[in-house]
């Protein structure tokens, strides 16, 4: 599934928001780990990871946006649906999921 999946441009989206969605949920634990037990490398880690993650979302976004032509609204849920945790979850569950049937 995975291999179809990054065939075309949506899927490939849906990957990268899936691992994004996933590298956010990651920096909770991190956060703890980081403030509570006093170790701050994981955090590093993990937040260069997902600021990466974070602009291969925005600019698969951008492709998805021009190619199936979607309205600013769908264009501006998807940006927000990045900034909330399990957001890129519930976004694909209900906008993403749909465009690539």
């Amino acid at each position: 599934m995975l291999s179809t999946l990054a065939k075309t441009v949506i899927g490939r989206f849906r990957i990268i928001a899936f691992i994004e969605g996933c590298s956010y949920l990651l920096i909770g634990t991190t956060m703890i780990l980081k403030y509570k037990f006093l170790i701050p490398r994981p955090n590093y880690v993990v937040g260069m990871v997902h600021g990466v993650l974070f602009i291969f979302y925005i600019v698969l976004l951008i492709q998805v946006w021009f190619k199936y032509k979607w309205p600013f609204t769908k264009l501006l849920f998807s940006v927000l649906a990045s900034l909330v945790p399990f957001g890129t979850f519930y976004a694909d569950k209900v906008l993403f999921r749909k465009q690539s049937v």
